[in-house]
């Protein structure tokens, strides 16, 4: 008595596709698909975000620092 048998199930579907169609179910389905891939996309591209921490130096020379002046600055201003 509790479950439903497969007679039951071809009813329930033939009711649903009577009032809302076929056409507008299969376009539910696609864009219910197109809304996972673009979830799926949104995570991968977060894991290639990930921030670097900058250099400090290169090729051997201290990168200024962003407060401070840098030397053609410092030359103009003297």
């Amino acid at each position: 008595m509790g479950s439903f048998s497969l007679m039951h199930w071809v009813i329930v579907l033939l009711v649903v596709m009577l009032l809302f169609g076929g056409g507008r179910i299969s376009g539910l389905m696609g864009d219910v698909a197109k809304g996972i891939k673009s979830f799926k996309k949104g995570m991968a591209d977060d894991d290639d975000d990930v921030p670097t921490k900058p250099a400090t130096r290169i090729e051997g020379h201290r990168v200024p620092e962003q407060d401070a002046p840098s030397a053609t600055e410092e030359k103009t201003k003297a």
